[in-house]
C-alpha cells in the first residue's frame, strides 16, 4: 500500500519547462511504477528479484510487450524483453538491476521501502541505485510501443539480479547461458548522467569507462598459544597486521586514461577557476597527489573524484582471526577491495602483490581470489554518443557533456568484454545541496529521487533511445 500519492500539481510544475513534454498522467504512471517498485523489498543478500520481475512483467503486459523470466536459482530472477527493428540499424539494449542493498530502518526518516512522496521527492531504497533508472527504462519501452515508433534496430529490456553481489546470478550467468536473447551492439547503463553544476552551467556525464575489480583474500597460519606467554605462540594477527601496512603504504602509479583526460578538459570548459591545476595534472602526473592535495585544501570537491580515477586503489575492507581472549590465534585474514585502471590488468597486478608479499616476507600467507575483472573503456566517438550530447542540449542549450570513469564496478563490465558499447547513463540534475554539501544518497540514509528528475531522465531517455534508433 502507497503511503501517499505523488500530488498532481507536483508532476505539473516537473513537466512545465521540458522542451519534450511528457502528459501528467504518464508522469503520474512513471511515479507509481517506482513507488511500487520500491515496495518489492529486494535486498540482496538474499535478492528475491523474480518478485520484482514479475511485478514489472505485468506492468509491461499492459502495453502487449512480451517479457521473459529466467532464474539461475529460485526467487533470483531477471526479466528480459525487446522490440523487434527492420534490422537495418544496430540493436540497443536498456539495462538497469533490480537487486538493492541493505537499509537500516531505525537509521531512516521514513520507512525505507514505502516509496512514500515527501516534498517533491520520492523515498525509499532503489529510488537512485537503480529502480529509478528501471522506471525510466520500462517507461521509455512503454512509449515506443504506444507510439507505434518504427525502429531501425531492436530495442532489448533487461532487468537483472544480483548487480549488488557482482552479478554472477544475474548478467553474468544470463550471458554465459542465454547469450542470444540480451547481447547488443550499444547498452545503456547505470553510472553517469548525473550533472555536475558549476557557475557556468551544468556539466553531464557520460560512464564510458570503470575500473575493474580484484577482491580477494590473504590468509595467515601462526601458532597458537596462551595469551599470558606470547613468546611461545606464533600470532597470525601480526602478519596479517604487517601486510596491510604494506599494501596501505604502496604508493601507486599514476595513471591518466582516455576518459579522465577528456573529463579534466571539459571540466576547464565551465569552471575556469581550475584551468591552472588542470592542466598541471594533465602535464606533470607525478605531481598528481600534491596537486590535488592543495586543491582539497582550498575546498575542491572534485579533488577526492580524481584521486581513485588516476591510480589503482587497495583497501583492506575485513579482517578476522582469534577465538577467545586469552588464546593467542593461529589463523587469520583480511579481504582486499582492489580496483585497477583499464589499461592496467588482473596478471600484471597479481604478480605486484606478490613483489610486495616478498618484499615483507610474507611470501607464506594463502592467497584466494575472491572475483576478478580487468578495467573497460568505451568509446566516446559513437552515434549514440552524439546522439545523447545534441537530445540534452535540446534540453539545456548551455550545458556540456563530458565522458567519466567510475571508480566502482557495474554490470556494464560483462558487456564491454564482449564487445558492446556500454554508456553508463542516467540523466538527472544535482539535488539542491543540504547545509551547503552535496550529499551522495546512492546506498545511504533517506535514499531518495525528487518528481523533477524522474520526469527528466524519462524524457531524456526517451528522447534519446527514439531518435537514435529511428
Amino acid at each position: 500500500m502507497l503511503m501517499s500519492t505523488t500530488p498532481l500539481s507536483s508532476i505539473k510544475e516537473a513537466t512545465a519547462n521540458m522542451p519534450i513534454q511528457l502528459t501528467p498522467q504518464i508522469c503520474s504512471e512513471a511515479c507509481e511504477l517506482l513507488q511500487k517498485l520500491i515496495q518489492i523489498n529486494t535486498t540482496n543478500p538474499p535478492g528475491n528479484e523474480t518478485l520484482a520481475a514479475q511485478f514489472l512483467e505485468q506492468e509491461l503486459n499492459k502495453d502487449d510487450i512480451e517479457c521473459e523470466i529466467m532464474e539461475p536459482k529460485p526467487s533470483r530472477g531477471s526479466l528480459i524483453t525487446r522490440l523487434k527493428g527492420t534490422k537495418k540499424g544496430p540493436s540497443l539494449l536498456l539495462l538497469s538491476h533490480l537487486d538493492v542493498v541493505t537499509a537500516n530502518p531505525t537509521e531512516w526518516s521514513v520507512p525505507p521501502f514505502s516509496g512514500m512522496v515527501k516534498d517533491g521527492f520520492i523515498y525509499g531504497r532503489g529510488a537512485l541505485d537503480m529502480k529509478s533508472m528501471t522506471t525510466i527504462e520500462v517507461m521509455t519501452l512503454k512509449l515506443l510501443k504506444r507510439q507505434g515508433i518504427k525502429l531501425k534496430g531492436d530495442v532489448l529490456l533487461a532487468a537483472t539480479a544480483d548487480e549488488e553481489k557482482g552479478g554472477l546470478d544475474g548478467v553474468d550467468w544470463l550471458l554465459k547461458h542465454h547469450r542470444e536473447k540480451l547481447m547488443a551492439d550499444y547498452v545503456l547503463n547505470e553510472g553517469g548522467g548525473a550533472s555536475i553544476p558549476t557557475k557556468n552551467g551544468n556539466i553531464f556525464t557520460i560512464n564510458t569507462a570503470e575500473k575493474g575489480v580484484i577482491w580477494f583474500k590473504l590468509k595467515a597460519q601462526g601458532k597458537p598459544g596462551h595469551g599470558s606467554m606470547p613468546n611461545t605462540a606464533v600470532n597470525a594477527i601480526n602478519s596479517i597486521s604487517r601486510v596491510i601496512e604494506k599494501f596501505c603504504n604502496y604508493k601507486p602509479e599514476i595513471s591518466y586514461s582516455s576518459t579522465v583526460k577528456t573529463y579534466l578538459k571539459m571540466i576547464i570548459e565551465k569552471s575556469p577557476e581550475l584551468k591552472r591545476s588542470f592542466e598541471e595534472l594533465l602535464e606533470h602526473p607525478e605531481r598528481s597527489m600534491q596537486i590535488l592535495d592543495d586543491l582539497a585544501a582550498r575546498g575542491e570537491p572534485l579533488a577526492e573524484e580524481i584521486r581513485p580515477r588516476i591510480q589503482l586503489t587497495l583497501t583492506p575492507t575485513m579482517v578476522s582471526g582469534g577465538v577467545k581472549i586469552n588464546i593467542v590465534p593461529s589463523e587469520c585474514e583480511v579481504t582486499f577491495d582492489c580496483r585497477i585502471l583499464p589499461g592496467q590488468t588482473v596478471d600484471s597486478t597479481l604478480v605486484l602483490f606478490r613483489g610486495l608479499l616478498t618484499e615483507a616476507g610474507l611470501d607464506e600467507l594463502q592467497t584466494e581470489l575472491l572475483q576478478v575483472h580487468n578495467g573497460t573503456e568505451s568509446p566516446m566517438q559513437t552515434p549514440l554518443y552524439q546522439t545523447i550530447i545534441e537530445v540534452l542540449h535540446e534540453f539545456e542549450p548551455n550545458c556540456i557533456v563530458t565522458p567519466t570513469l567510475m571508480c566502482g564496478g557495474t554490470d556494464s563490465k560483462f558487456y564491454r568484454e564482449l564487445g558492446s558499447i556500454c554508456y553508463g547513463f542516467h540523466p538527472m540534475h544535482t539535488e539542491s545541496p543540504v547545509n551547503g554539501k552535496y550529499i551522495k544518497r546512492e546506498h545511504g540514509i533517506d535514499e531518495r529521487i525528487s518528481i523533477d528528475n524522474l520526469v527528466f531522465g524519462t524524457s531524456v531517455m526517451y528522447e534519446t533511445v527514439k531518435r537514435f534508433m529511428t
